[in-house]
């Protein structure tokens, strides 16, 4: 395996019930880089991603991380996870804390963090994604779209995780504040060095966020490529889902 893979999948394959949903998926994320995943929805993208942290097990395949099988160890796996951040689709923060607490989270429960040593932290990472002290003591209901995106960003990249994991990141924001969004991402993990892997369909976002785009449809990835490669490709599959036509290959349920 090349030594700079830092996931590497292999022949995986989830179905729930008659429902394939990954269907010997075959993908390797590089040390540092920011690979996306596009794709209709309900194409398997989350599942993909609960697969590589651990939180389903494949019916099949190989999942190695740093050139280690994780489906074969449960202490690895959680070793793993330790080193993942992710900002989940709709921020799931946590309404009964506040901002701080949400932040901090994994800093008190897993590193046992003093909570005023805790809360130090989570106020020094709410500056670097742009909010401001007095924000850490607000509930997350007081808060913006935007805002809940960031501090569920603060969240993920608290810890200094190795990997990191968007979850349709923009979702719900306006194309200004998803722009926003964008850049925080981008500077969030160069600045930790961290291998990343966005799961959207804005392909906005997309373009911007990727070092390397896979598109996934029906359980495959049937197409990888930088940005500029997506723009001259003649994959009907990706030009109809990158243009958002209604004609082509793929065939929406109306």
């Amino acid at each position: 395996m090349d030594s700079n893979v830092k996931i590497s999948i292999r022949n995986l394959y989830k179905a729930f019930g008659s429902k394939k949903v990954l269907d010997g998926i075959d993908l390797d994320i590089y040390e540092g880089e920011s690979l996306v995943v596009i794709g209709g929805s309900g194409t398997g993208k989350s599942v993909l991603i609960k697969c590589i942290q651990g939180l389903l097990s494949p019916d099949e395949g190989s999942i190695k991380i740093n050139g280690i099988e994780t489906n074969n160890s449960q202490s690895y796996q959680k070793q793993m996870h330790a080193t993942m951040g992710m900002l989940f689709q709709g921020g799931a923060l946590f309404d009964s804390l506040s901002v701080w607490e949400n932040v901090a989270f994994s800093l008190i429960e897993n590193k046992k963090f003093r909570k005023e040593q805790a809360k130090i932290e989570a106020v020094r990472v709410l500056r670097q994604v742009g909010l401001a002290p007095d924000v850490a003591d607000l509930s997350p209901s007081e808060l913006s779209g935007g805002m809940q995106k960031r501090v569920g960003l603060a969240r993920a990249i608290i810890t200094k995780p190795e990997i990191i994991f968007f979850d349709e990141p923009t979702t719900g924001l306006d194309p200004i504040m998803a722009d926003v969004i964008n850049d925080l991402i981008i500077e969030s993990a160069r600045g930790l060095g961290a291998t990343t892997l966005t799961i959207t369909h804005d392909m906005a976002s997309a373009r911007k966020i990727a070092d390397r785009i896979a598109m996934l449809y029906q359980g495959k990835i049937i197409w990888t490529g930088t940005v500029k490669e997506m723009e001259k490709t003649d994959n009907p599959y990706v030009m109809q889902f990158v243009n958002g036509c209604a004609q082509g290959p793929i065939k929406v349920e109306v």
